[in-house]
């Protein structure tokens, strides 16, 4: 009976006599498993949302009939029975009419020995059902190069249907006929070879009898080495976060998971390493952190127009404070801490999961983490690490590290956030929702109603724009950055699209805590209306270049985004290559240009950053270092960690690596230093230390200039300046 000493928003239930307190809104079938009480299920998997179909969960909450308690919620008081002899004798009798219809033993069970089904069965004596077996098969299909379906160990349960379409979001699987004649069906009922299935494999992990079962083993392993231990199916189903794990599935993939051992000192991974593996600590603790120069690059000296007197040098942001700077004192990570700027350094330990946006984004390493004591750690493939991150009570334990350590950080990493008082920094930590986004998954759809403020925690969120003849991109949002204040604050209409680019993680604050927050602190308030101001100035100014310039061929020739672009008359220009010297002699003999690119009428648009309208450099940055300002401007971070992923996924070459000398720790003699190339990524800076970029003022021909393409071109086409 809940009483006055009950929290708010927590029940107090009662479960085969004992009493356990839960959340508000959680099934009895949660409540049990959260207290150790054991209620069997074949149709309900931790990641899928519940439909009590098998009915094996049934319990007796005192009711005229047993219930189905996976999809029945507490309630204050609540008395429940799981192990009765009514309960048992009805379980019993579901499971002799399923195992009616089940082949003995079936592919799964010949295989791997663990169809749930026959397990479940075998430990309630209905092995032998009092029942008629089905007389009528329904066949099997082996059109699929990568999975045998045989229909006739088909229970129904609807595991693989909710698989592929809620967790992948393939929504190939569906239900066909009824009664007698029900089954699954692929697409239109085709054969699984011939639908639209991409073998992705969920049905089959999801599948808890041989209905589908995988034909041949998956090759992807780790190597192992020295402090290395590989682990058999058997042994990780001792692991507690694997119980309940497809055997099937964990013996194809048990190569894809080892138990590592580091001494103290030992290297566990380095910063811009790319990587495919993520880490979680079972002993011991690891230092997190960054070695390069907490600067960035800048070009300097020299008198005006003799550029070949000019060098670049690493400049610290007290040296060179730059405008809208968003991110003052943290640097995003990939780990469940940030590091704070002035001494990018922090400690990890055990239930510290790391690397976990490089295992399932493909993206650089973030940071260095070496051993600071003894550890020892799982290291995983990305097919281990999403079976672990679907389970409930591993998700459970990451999140409530995340919410303990990090989110306080994460929030305060907002400048505006700073005044945010403790008290309210507590009830945001129990009261946001974390959530988790496939890549191609809308989070915010232009137009609808506004009703969530989000902060991104893993991954990268694309922000754009729809408009007549095309899509606008506005920006590449990853840990540490904000989006939805705007249609909170201003109608409560979202007034652009978002959507996951890749594995995306996001803290949602709910829009009653966000107007809370406005009501309770100005100043956030303030800084939060300052920031949506100029986002919705910039969108409007290029709304504005939308209505003046034909955007079909403005996006033709990708020129729509532009602030700033390098053209060549081709009329004038002798091909004498002296604004590309130019560019290299005023940057230490690196190029920021290359005379070739989109041709527009007369003119050459040179390869040189023209601050592109889908900026690709942008995704996958793994600490954020590269960012666009309202003014669209692109600009690279002081903690860049040269990993040189912006300069791949930029199109047009148009970043480069720029290498210094400078001094870093030495790990063999501790207190001393020792000189090191270091790598931070350029772009064009339109020598903004001179009257006119260095291309432009070394043209013997008037044939280069800079140019503001939506007046150049407006003008070109007879549209007139934008108003």
């Amino acid at each position: 009976m809940t009483t006055a000493t009950t929290p708010p928003g927590l029940v107090d239930i009662t479960i085969d006599g004992q009493s356990v307190r839960v959340p508000a809104g959680t099934s009895v079938f949660d409540a049990a498993r959260m207290n150790g009480i054991s209620i069997p299920t074949l149709c309900h998997l931790q990641n899928q949302t519940p439909v009590g179909v098998c009915r094996l969960c049934v319990v007796d909450t005192g009711a005229r009939v047993l219930t189905a308690s996976c999809v029945r919620p507490v309630e204050p008081g609540l008395n429940v029975v799981t192990n009765s002899e009514k309960v048992l004798g009805a379980r019993k009798t579901l499971l002799e009419l399923m195992m009616a219809d089940h082949p003995s033993p079936c592919t799964r069970q010949l295989n791997s020995g663990d169809c749930e089904l026959e397990t479940l069965a075998s430990a309630a004596g209905a092995s032998q059902p009092r029942f008629a077996k089905r007389t009528v098969a329904r066949g099997e299909d082996a059109s699929s190069l990568a999975i045998a379906v045989d229909h006739d160990a088909c229970i129904l349960c609807d595991r693989c249907i909710r698989g592929c379409d809620e967790v992948k979001n393939n929504f190939v699987l569906g239900g066909m006929g009824k009664g007698y004649s029900a089954g699954i069906a692929f697409d239109l009922n085709s054969p699984m070879g011939d639908s639209t299935c991409i073998s992705c494999g969920e049905c089959m992990v999801s599948c808890p009898t041989g209905a589908l079962t995988n034909k041949g083993v998956v090759g992807t392993a780790i190597a192992t080495g020295p402090g290395a231990q590989g682990f058999e199916a058997e042994d990780l189903l001792q692991i507690p976060v694997f119980k309940g794990v497809s055997g099937t599935f964990l013996e194809l993939n048990r190569g894809a998971i080892v138990k590592r051992r580091y001494r103290k000192g030992e290297i566990i991974c380095r910063e811009g390493e790319f990587g495919s593996t993520a880490f979680y600590i079972l002993e011991g603790k690891a230092k997190v952190s960054i070695s390069t120069p907490i600067a960035h690059v800048k070009t300097q000296g020299g008198a005006k127009g003799l550029f070949k007197r000019l060098t670049s040098t690493l400049v610290a942001r007290e040296e060179d404070k730059r405008e809208e700077e968003t991110r003052d004192r943290t640097i995003p990570i990939d780990a469940s801490v940030d590091l704070s700027y002035g001494n990018p350094v922090a400690e990890l330990g055990p239930g510290d999961l790391f690397g976990e946006m490089t295992c399932m984004n493909f993206y650089p390493r973030s940071a260095t983490v070496i051993a600071e004591s003894d550890v020892v750690a799982f290291e995983m493939l990305r097919n281990v690490l999403d079976i672990m991150l679907k389970n409930k009570s591993f998700r459970a334990q990451l999140d409530q590290t995340y919410r303990r350590r990090a989110l306080e950080n994460h929030l305060r990493g907002v400048p505006m956030f700073a005044d945010l008082s403790p008290d309210f920094i507590e009830h945001l930590k129990e009261s946001v929702e974390l959530q988790r986004f496939a890549p191609g998954q809308a989070i915010a759809l232009q137009g609808e109603p506004a009703d969530s403020f989000y902060l991104v925690r893993i991954g990268f969120v694309k922000i754009s724009e729809n408009y007549p003849g095309g899509e606008m991109v506005l920006a590449y949002l990853s840990r540490g950055d904000f989006f939805g204040e705007i249609g909170l604050l201003d109608g409560g209409v979202r007034t652009a699209t978002c959507i996951a680019l890749d594995h995306v993680e996001l803290v949602r604050v709910s829009g009653n805590d966000f107007r809370q927050m406005m009501e309770r602190f100005p100043s956030v308030r303030k800084g939060l209306e300052a920031v949506a101001a100029g986002r919705l100035a910039a969108n409007q100014q290029r709304m504005q270049m939308v209505h003046n310039v034909p955007i079909d061929q403005f996006l033709s020739q990708g020129l729509m985004e532009a602030q700033s672009l390098l053209i060549l008359d081709l009329q004038n220009c002798t091909r004498c290559d002296a604004c590309v010297n130019a560019c290299a002699d005023a940057h230490d003999g690196v190029t920021r240009l290359i005379r070739d690119g989109l041709r527009f009428d007369q003119y050459l648009v040179a390869t040189s950053c023209r601050q592109c309208r889908d900026p690709l450099c942008m995704v996958g940055c793994p600490v954020g270092s590269i960012r666009r300002r309202n003014s669209l401007e692109v600009i690279i971070e002081d903690w860049c960690i040269g990993c040189g992923l912006c300069a791949q996924n930029c199109p047009y070459g148009n970043i480069n690596l720029h290498p210094f000398e400078v001094m870093i720790d030495d790990p063999e003699r501790t207190g001393r230093k020792k000189a090191a190339i270091k790598q931070k990524a350029t772009s064009c800076d339109l020598c903004t230390h001179l009257k006119e970029p260095s291309c432009v003022y070394a043209c013997p021909h008037d044939a280069a200039h800079r140019v503001d393409p939506r007046t150049f071109f407006a003008d070109m086409l007879g549209q007139g300046h934008p108003k």
